[in-house]
């Protein structure tokens, strides 16, 4: 029981370094993505961004709560996802404040699109079906 025990921990240690390095490599691109977007077909400089985000979102997830079923994972994404879009529906002047900063236009984004939900949808489907086959 105990080799059993050791080899599951071991096991989701190698998720999460797996998890991780695909945090980074995601955010590496969704950064890439917005700074060379002038190099992008126009599809790919529209769109690559948001679907990032979400992979990023999702990934994040599968690390954290790495015994949790993928559609569990990609249930909280698409919560979350949709929460920050939704957000980006108040306006106040402390929130525009964290918004016009770098790192709060990242995580918060500026203002809502519909078009951003299927986006995010996108990006978590693809993250989902890459986790599916590569660590399933």
């Amino acid at each position: 029981m105990i080799v059993k025990r050791d080899s599951t921990k071991k096991t989701h240690r190698n998720k999460r370094v797996i998890y991780h390095m695909a945090i980074v490599i995601t955010i590496v691109l969704g950064l890439a993505s917005r700074t060379y977007s002038h190099l992008l077909v126009e599809f790919l400089a529209e769109n690559a961004g948001d679907m990032l985000w979400a992979m990023m979102v999702y990934f994040g997830f599968r690390f954290l709560f790495i015994h949790k079923s993928l559609s569990a994972a990609i249930s909280l994404s698409l919560l979350f996802s949709f929460g920050i879009e939704c957000s980006q529906l108040y306006q106040e002047d402390w929130i525009n404040q964290i918004r016009h900063t770098l790192l709060g236009s990242l995580i918060l984004g500026q203002g809502f699109l519909m078009v951003d939900l299927v986006r995010y949808a996108a990006g978590i489907l693809i993250a989902s079906l890459m986790d599916k086959v590569i660590l399933m």
